[in-house]
């Protein structure tokens, strides 16, 4: 039988479909390498205060999960499980926080939470101040990453089969007892690659955090005051310990989702 045309032509597509893919792949990785070559290895070494800045972030950020999962879950769960008439508004305001940019961001936090905005001004007159303070620092770690995890959860409960939540609930569960039993187990790791993604938001946001907390400066910061004062050659270690406590966890539960979908 003669081969059709099409069929004939079938072998090149799968190499014309690669080339691309190799270029993008390629230009991913081009920085990374420029970074690896950029180092000297010979003199490495850390600025000062990059030890500070690295308990910073890692501890402040951490602190900011704990509002972001309290908060998001139960909002992602709710999205994910329910159609309510203005329900687009909640989408749109997620999209909207998404596509901030972190500078103007930065600027929207300290319009409300500044020492002259008027939830700042409240809160300061109870003795807590969000401006230049750990809990300035945490608010904006919270506004970049929320939405993200938000996001994420809620891919991970819109994968948990309706049926079975409906059947734990016909046995007699109460919806928490569902939701608990059911559903966060059977999203558990879409919920831990969210956290991941959120944490690795919250470590590396400088936008947000530069405009109402440069103080106590965390890595984004201390890069960008490091870059400004010293030059390139004291940015690099930095961002090594950057990529190296920031990437494995994301890596390792993003290579675990894509191996449970495959």
């Amino acid at each position: 039988m003669t081969p059709s045309p099409d069929a004939a032509s079938m072998p090149w597509r799968p190499r014309l479909s690669a080339a691309p893919a190799l270029l993008a792949v390629g230009l991913l990785a081009l920085p990374f390498v420029g970074l690896l070559l950029a180092t000297d290895w010979r003199h490495f070494g850390f600025a000062e205060g990059d030890g500070g800045a690295v308990r910073v972030s890692l501890g402040y950020s951490l602190l900011a999960l704990v509002p972001i999962v309290a908060l998001g879950t139960p909002l992602a769960w709710w999205l994910a499980r329910h159609r309510m008439r203005g329900q687009w508004l909640v989408d749109a305001l997620l999209l909207v926080a998404l596509l901030t940019p972190p500078l103007a961001m930065g600027l929207l936090l300290a319009a409300m939470y500044g020492p002259y905005g008027p939830a700042g001004h409240l809160l300061e007159r109870a003795g807590l101040l969000l401006t230049n303070s750990a809990p300035a620092f945490i608010l904006a770690q919270f506004y970049a990453a929320l939405p993200y995890y938000v996001m994420a959860a809620r891919t991970a409960f819109e994968g948990v089969p309706r049926e079975l939540e409906q059947i734990a609930l016909t046995l007699g569960y109460s919806p928490w007892r569902s939701f608990v039993h059911v559903s966060l187990p059977m999203a558990r790791l879409g919920l831990a690659a969210a956290v991941a993604l959120a944490w690795v938001r919250a470590l590396g946001e400088f936008g947000a955090v530069l405009i109402v907390a440069y103080y106590p400066q965390g890595i984004p910061v201390k890069l960008w005051v490091n870059l400004q004062n010293v030059g390139l050659d004291a940015v690099y270690p930095l961002l090594w310990v950057f990529f190296l406590a920031a990437l494995p966890l994301p890596l390792a539960l993003g290579m675990a989702v894509r191996r449970r979908l495959s």
